[in-house]
């Protein structure tokens, strides 16, 4: 059956529709959001695709990060201004972090944040692997009209700008404009660049809305190409969260599931040389990124007491390490020296960006308490940090000892069977 384009009539004041959609529900009312479009109440993170499969939304069926009524947010840093603590001595934090605030990308560096855009749509930041760039998603308002009816769409496009400053130049636009009186648009949600700057994984119904729910797709950045990859899913709720493995052959990402009215997100991986997908976890894990040497990844774990960051082994899916216990954090970075994760923390209403430090064997670390790396800064609870660090702020490679085989904490439980 044919589907109808998503399309959205925002509320008055409403945040645009990327920014306030899709947050990890355990992150308790302060700014959780309802997903009544299909009556599903997920513990997980899943995608905007379970707002909407594609339908129209009705008016008002949407709302922002402080969409769930629990009062007014807690006083944050002004629009335009993002705290830096400075209460960690000895620390080094080695190259630069991406996030968004108030709609707009900033960098850290050197415990100092710059404002890179200014649009005050935009989301969803991440480097180029030579990290000279920054992609992100930007939307536009735009009237649009279906099957007999006008809508007002919140438009995304790709883009890319430089981290030295200058104007953002589109990369992909998800504009759907055919001839005759329909217009729509698709989704684009949390490019990946693959490590070789050729390819971007990110989530979209491109470039048939009509035909695609949002799913897990590759775009050819010298042609323009969006390619499907044809994995499996299960409709609407279809894909997020991809994250290339460091050499350029792996590919993860979350299969959103649900086990009655709650989501069962797993991490799957996707080979590039076979084709073949696997279920690395059971069900409740989102927001993969990988360790430098591809042997780790850090992911949130979902529960119905919130969403904590913990440390797999990517063989087995064994949890090896946690890195929260608050059940208030979510969407970590790993940090490309390998020794650090960055991740997103919420107290009250306010989200702020942690990082913890990682000592001792692979796989046997001894955890650091956390460090703020900001403070009362108001970011963007559902666009994920990014890291980048140049190859002169690299740690001296040195000869690793073997790898321990930690014992599984609990094994990966019901998953979905390869394609």
């Amino acid at each position: 059956m044919t589907r109808s384009p998503r399309t959205e009539r925002p509320d008055p004041g409403r945040q645009p529709a990327l920014r306030g959609t899709a947050l990890p529900a355990g992150l308790r009312g302060s700014i959780a959001i309802a997903v009544s479009a299909v009556g599903l109440l997920a513990v997980a993170a899943v995608t905007i695709t379970i707002g909407s499969g594609n339908l129209p939304f009705s008016p008002g069926s949407g709302g922002g990060p402080n969409a769930s009524g629990a009062g007014p947010v807690q006083t944050v840093s002004p629009s335009g201004v993002v705290v830096v603590p400075s209460d960690a001595p000895g620390v080094t934090v080695p190259g630069s972090l991406v996030y968004a605030k108030d709609g707009n990308i900033w960098l850290q560096t050197k415990g100092a944040a710059t404002q890179l855009t200014s649009a005050g749509t935009d989301a969803m930041p991440t480097f180029s692997p030579d990290g000279a760039s920054v992609y992100f998603v930007r939307t536009r308002p735009m009237k649009g009209f279906w099957g007999g009816a006008n809508y007002q769409l919140d438009v995304p496009s790709l883009m890319r700008v430089p981290v030295a400053g200058g104007d953002a130049v589109k990369v992909l636009d998800g504009l759907i404009d055919p001839s005759g009186p329909q217009r729509w648009s698709g989704f684009i949600r949390e490019p990946a660049i693959s490590p070789d700057g050729k390819t971007v994984a990110f989530a979209t119904d491109l470039p048939d809305p009509s035909r695609s729910d949002v799913v897990i797709k590759l775009l050819s950045l010298a042609t323009g190409k969006v390619t499907s990859l044809g994995l499996t899913e299960v409709p609407p709720l279809g894909h997020q969260d991809p994250a290339w493995r460091p050499d350029g052959q792996m590919l993860l990402y979350v299969f959103n599931n649900r086990d009655g009215s709650k989501g069962a997100p797993v991490i799957m991986s996707y080979s590039l040389a076979t084709k073949k997908t696997r279920a690395v976890t059971g069900p409740g894990y989102i927001h993969p990124s990988w360790s430098p040497d591809g042997k780790y990844i850090a992911a949130t774990r979902t529960s119905a007491f919130g969403t904590d960051v913990v440390i797999l082994s990517a063989a087995t899916g064994a949890e090896v390490a946690q890195l929260s216990d608050d059940g208030s954090s979510w969407a970590p970075a790993w940090s490309p020296a390998g020794n650090q994760v960055a991740f997103l923390h919420v107290d009250g209403q306010v989200v702020d960006l942690r990082m913890v430090q990682l000592t001792g064997p692979a796989g046997m670390w001894t955890v650091s308490p956390a460090i703020n790396l900001t403070s009362a800064a108001g970011l963007d609870s559902i666009s994920r940090p990014d890291w980048s660090v140049p190859a002169d702020q690299m740690p001296p490679p040195t000869a690793a000892p073997a790898t321990p085989t930690p014992a599984p904490t609990s094994p990966p439980a019901a998953s979905p069977s390869p394609s």
